[in-house]
Order: structure tokens, then C-alpha cells, then sequence
């Protein structure tokens, strides 16, 4: 009788220890799946590591997932700025990169500049596009070396830099092509660094999740990298201010489908980085 109240007493002890230790075991921040719906939700995630809709060895990842009716070639530009130099490296900006822009013997575009508010302090960001790929990179290289106005520029600007880095950038076939707008906006640069072998289940996904991006406008263009630091997804976003950003984030859950999407594609993201940037005057994208 005392071994069966004694095993008894164990087991009711061991119970309320599991019932107190099981809230401990779920990550923070994540729902709690119940029932057959987190088995079929589970069941589907484990799916998704298996099955593609492109196979990726047929092909680079560039042609699958580029725009094949254009050969652009966009560089992204990061550059540091000394904090006493900013409104002394903007001036210079406004004043020479417009130039390159408007000369049509150089075939690229400035699709937009701009500072940094939110994220990474006293920092500029530029968007360039070189019609025509590698050749028309090639091309506006070899002319900016003989052009006296841009080496000037180049040596002014370089007193005023901490660090500066780059990447060649193709776009998705699924986004809108980036162009010009009137502002005033505020710009989200999100970026993403997946982990390898990512790639393609990341545009199968987000060739889907764009869908639900597109009701106010905001979706201005979606990038992979080429050369750089590769693995690297850039969406850029056009808000007329932090609140409608907001808004208009929030109202993607409530749509159906957008939620299972995030689902998916959160485990691909290694590292992941917000940038709120405003316009500079000459920027085309305002």
C-alpha cells in the first residue's frame, strides 16, 4: 500500500513538474501550435526543405531569377562619411553625380541617393543602373578615369570618407523596375543576408508575398547580389512617413496567405538589417 501511494505521489510530482517546465520550452515570441493545425503546418515546412519549383542545378541563379527581357546591371554604394563632412559631402554629391546621370554617353542611371536617418548613422546610400550589364559598367569606368571633373570629385570626396563598400546587383523578375517618383517619402532599405543555397526558395516565396505589397504603391524594387557579399536579398520601400509605414505593414497580416509565406521563408535569413533613408534634393526617387 505505501509502494502504490509512494509511485503515485511520483508520478503526480513529476506531472505538475512537466505542467510548469513546458511553458520554459517554447521559444519567446513564438505562437503556440496546437492540434492537427500545428502538424499540418509542420508537415508543409518539412516539405518546403525538399521540394523546389526550380531546380537551381539547371541553371545560374541569375537566369532563373533575372529579368530576362533586360540586361541591367544595378551597384549599390555604401560610403561612411565623417560626421563633421556630411553636409559638406552631400553638396558635392548634388552637384556631380547628376551630371553623369543626365550625359548620355555614359549609359547608366542614378535611380536614387540618399542619407541615412535610421540604422547606420552618417551614411549615404546610392542606386546606380548600367544599361546594357558588365559592358556598360566596363564603358562608364573607363570614361569616368579620363573625366578631370570626376577625378576632382573622387579626391575631394575621399577626405571625407571613413569606409566606403559596394555590390553589383541584378533585379528580380517579379519586382517593379525602380522609377522616378515625386515625394516627399521616407525609404526602407531591408536587407537580407540568406544562408547559401537559399536563393531560389527565397524568389519562389516572394514572387507570391509581392502580391500583398503592391495595394499603396510602396514596392519600389528587389535586388540579389552578383558580386559583393553574396547571398544578399535589398527590397526597397517608399513610405510617406514612419505611421503609414506602419499601417501599411501591419495590414499584411490580416491578409490571407501572408502569414504562411513569413512562415516559410524566415528559417532562409541569416542576418537581417532595417535602413529608414530620406531623399537627397537631386535624388530622381523622391
Amino acid at each position: 500500500m505505501a509502494a502504490r501511494v509512494l509511485r503515485a505521489g511520483g508520478a503526480a510530482w513529476a506531472g505538475g513538474l512537466l505542467r510548469r517546465a513546458a511553458p520554459c520550452s517554447l521559444l519567446p515570441g513564438l505562437r503556440t501550435w496546437t492540434g492537427s493545425s500545428s502538424r499540418s503546418r509542420e508537415d508543409s515546412w518539412l516539405k518546403s526543405l525538399f521540394v523546389r519549383k526550380v531546380d537551381p542545378r539547371k541553371d545560374a541563379h541569375s537566369n532563373l531569377l533575372a529579368k530576362r527581357e533586360t540586361s541591367s546591371l544595378y551597384k549599390l554604394q555604401f560610403h561612411n562619411v565623417k560626421p563633421e563632412c556630411l553636409e559638406a559631402y552631400n553638396k558635392i554629391c548634388q552637384e556631380v553625380l547628376p551630371k553623369i546621370h543626365e550625359d548620355k554617353d555614359y549609359p547608366c542611371t542614378l535611380v536614387g541617393t540618399w542619407n541615412t536617418w535610421y540604422g547606420e548613422q552618417d551614411q549615404a546610400v546610392h542606386l546606380w543602373r548600367y544599361e546594357g550589364g558588365y559592358p556598360a559598367l566596363t564603358e562608364v569606368m573607363n570614361k569616368l578615369r579620363e573625366n578631370k571633373d570626376f577625378l576632382e570629385f573622387r579626391k575631394a570626396r575621399s577626405d571625407m570618407l571613413l569606409s566606403r563598400k559596394n555590390q553589383l546587383l541584378l533585379e528580380f523578375s517579379f519586382w517593379n523596375e525602380p522609377v522616378p517618383r515625386s515625394g516627399p517619402n521616407i525609404y526602407e532599405l531591408r536587407s537580407y543576408q540568406l544562408r547559401p543555397g537559399t536563393m531560389i526558395e527565397w524568389g519562389n516565396y516572394w514572387a507570391r508575398a509581392i502580391r500583398f505589397r503592391q495595394d499603396g504603391n510602396e514596392a519600389v524594387g528587389g535586388f540579389f547580389s552578383q558580386i559583393g557579399q553574396l547571398y544578399m536579398v535589398h527590397h526597397l520601400w517608399a513610405y510617406r512617413d514612419l505611421q503609414t509605414r506602419e499601417d501599411i505593414r501591419n495590414a499584411a497580416w490580416h491578409k490571407h496567405g501572408w502569414e504562411e509565406l513569413v512562415y516559410y521563408t524566415v528559417p532562409l535569413i541569416q542576418e537581417m538589417e532595417s535602413r529608414i533613408m530620406i531623399p537627397l534634393k537631386t535624388s530622381p526617387l523622391q
